[in-house]
């Protein structure tokens, strides 16, 4: 069976966020067997966000060194095993350092897959990103599924994350063992820089990535949690939330790219942004488990497309090469994605979890204000061309 190259790096980010998936999904689990709070248990999970911070700013030298195969063994594979063993430790500082090595893999792993999607994409001659983002979204969809009915029958998280471990080893190695590194563009003096940071004109872009993950990350993190302390509902119930969010993210996102070519960039994540902040209103505000849930499903819709089109914009932007400055949005982007979690759960613990949903309302309203940024209509389809035309 011959697998495309993209085709593998979907698998990739699949598997990733199958693993990720697993571990968020337990949480609850999690709290009860370190035997913290809230609020210490975003501490213990800030350990991945400080982990992906270091690897995103100074990894990109040993990723090119090592390639994107061996890369991929690592990171997919080596992400994975750490969180497998974090339902071992029984003790939150433990937690903490597999964690940090764990964000430390997961920071390269995205720098790799997204570094080989993008000349992926210049070799086929069209968009695959939004759909490469869409299996990450489409793994977190179907671990958030399982693991409703695996937490429903009683099954220990041992055996769970150890399950997913198996699975990941068993995939991945006949996804990655045959991937090989995509053309590299001809070297410019920028893609030198080793700490890629945004500039000023990228800060819009920035606010756009940050707004989108930091509704991911509270959606993903804490939707478990939510369900089961605001409405007390049983394991499988709680996990809908995470399921429904995870199911409308990978549903937009394998099939925003011909909205984008329709109505532009600008006015998609206008739309997905709205969408997003409707959706946690429902959530602080929900009544019933059934708001809650649609407010989950409706941040997940609004969330998923967001970030991709953000990275495509930082790539088309002329002032550095394309590849400094996507790493610079990832570095601001991804971060939030991992420090969500304590961020969140200090509120949450000293305000309530409803409020922990509140404060990101004013970030997507930052991120709606940003979207002059991107592209609008016109000016997408006229790139579109060009590139066709090339």
């Amino acid at each position: 069976m011959r697998i495309e190259p993209q085709q593998r790096i979907y698998i990739c980010f699949f598997l990733f966020a199958v693993s990720m998936g697993a571990l968020l999904s337990r949480l609850p689990d999690l709290q009860v067997s370190l035997g913290i709070n809230k609020s210490e248990l975003g501490l213990t999970l800030i350990g991945a966000a400080v982990g992906a911070l270091i690897s995103l700013t100074f990894s990109s030298p040993l990723i090119m060194k090592l390639g994107a195969r061996n890369t991929a063994f690592a990171t997919v594979l080596g992400t994975s095993l750490m969180i497998a063993l974090v339902p071992w430790l029984g003790y939150a500082p433990l937690v903490f350092c597999v964690l940090f090595c764990e964000g430390l893999l997961a920071g390269a792993l995205e720098i790799n897959l997204n570094v080989e999607i993008d000349r992926i994409e210049a070799q086929l001659g069209r968009g695959v990103m939004n759909r490469a983002h869409g299996f990450w979204s489409l793994g977190f969809f179907v671990t958030a599924l399982a693991s409703s009915f695996i937490r429903q029958a009683g099954i220990s998280i041992q055996l769970h994350l150890a399950i997913t471990f198996a699975i990941v080893v068993v995939a991945g190695t006949i996804a990655i063992r045959g991937m090989q590194n995509a053309s590299a563009p001809a070297p410019s003096q920028a893609e030198g820089a080793h700490m890629a940071l945004p500039t000023l004109g990228m800060l819009p872009l920035c606010v756009i990535g940050v707004g989108a993950f930091l509704v991911e990350g509270a959606g993903i993190d804490w939707s478990a949690i939510y369900m089961r302390d605001v409405f007390a509902v049983e394991p499988f119930v709680g996990g809908m939330g995470l399921t429904l969010f995870a199911f409308f993210m990978a549903l937009v996102r394998l099939f925003a790219d011909r909205f984008v070519d329709r109505y532009g960039s600008r006015i998609v994540a206008l739309v997905s942004l709205a969408l997003a902040a409707i959706g946690i209103a429902c959530v602080w505000l929900a009544p019933v488990p059934e708001i809650a849930l649609a407010g989950f499903a409706m941040m997940g819709a609004g969330c998923s497309a967001v970030y991709p089109l953000a990275v495509s914009a930082a790539a088309q932007r002329d002032d550095r090469s394309a590849h400094v400055n996507v790493a610079a949005l990832a570095q601001m982007s991804f971060v939030v994605f991992f420090l969500a979690p304590p961020l969140l759960g200090f509120v949450a613990e000293h305000a309530g979890i409803r409020m922990s949903y509140l404060v990101c309302l004013p970030i997507i309203l930052a991120a709606l204000f940003s979207t002059r940024a991107l592209a609008p209509k016109r000016i997408a389809m006229d790139a579109e061309k060009q590139r066709a035309a090339e």
